[in-house]
């Protein structure tokens, strides 16, 4: 699954945005199947460090895009303080997960989650705690290796208004009500949509999309949009 991502960084300018590729292999079910093989794991594109995709206040222009808005809002919404994620659920379609930390790799590439059946979704480090201001990034597979659904195969049934609850490890839940879903191109993904800094906290989850079994290939990604509510 092909993942962009553009660190919420100061600093850059207007005409120098940095946006890269993250790969995040979707898992494939056994040959013979029809579905896509998996993934490679990761490029060897930098991406910027965790302290530069944490920074970042809201209202300002996401990694220097231009056009950005930098007028804060009237009356930010709450926020909690920072927490690691350490588990998921929906309520509406069943869905409960462990989280995975995910981080970057020596070679500075995104670590991916296990793509064996029953693998769990992950949170990307690099982004905000779920809960925190900006928005945290929750990444899962569509499909297992074994032919079965991966821990994200439900994303598209997802409603606006409909629950999800993060478990953090000081013992809070940070719940987010959806607001809407997603499909994006690889060639068209909107980086600074998905991963610029807001005035509240929001929640990402994404996963793969668009199978095309001339290819064998995703060429797709589905994003879920949340919003932090009590």
């Amino acid at each position: 699954m092909n993942i962009t991502v553009t660190g919420r960084r100061r600093g850059l300018a207007a005409s120098a945005a940095v946006a890269v590729v993250l790969l995040v292999g979707c898992a494939a079910p056994q040959s013979g199947s029809g579905a896509p093989p998996p993934s490679s794991p990761g490029t060897s594109t930098p991406v910027p460090t965790t302290e530069e995709l944490r920074t970042g206040a809201p209202g300002e222009s996401a990694a220097g895009f231009p056009g950005a808005s930098t007028q804060p809002a009237i009356e930010a919404p709450e926020v909690l303080e920072a927490s690691v994620p350490t588990g998921l659920e929906i309520p509406s379609t069943g869905t409960r997960s462990e989280l995975l930390s995910l981080g970057l790799r020596t070679n500075r590439t995104l670590e991916v989650p296990p793509d064996g059946p029953g693998a769990p979704a992950g949170w990307f480090n690099g982004s905000p705690t779920p809960g925190e201001r900006g928005p945290a990034v929750l990444l899962g597979h569509v499909n297992a290796t074994d032919g079965g659904p991966g821990v994200f195969a439900d994303l598209r049934a997802l409603k606006p208004g409909d629950r999800i609850r993060i478990s953090r490890a000081d013992g809070s839940t940070a719940q987010f009500q959806v607001q809407r879903g997603e499909q994006y191109g690889k060639n068209s993904f909107p980086t600074l949509e998905v991963y610029g800094n807001t005035d509240g906290s929001e929640l990402r989850l994404i996963t793969c999309d668009g199978f095309d079994p001339a290819t064998g290939l995703f060429e797709d990604n589905y994003v879920v949009y949340a919003t932090l509510v009590p």
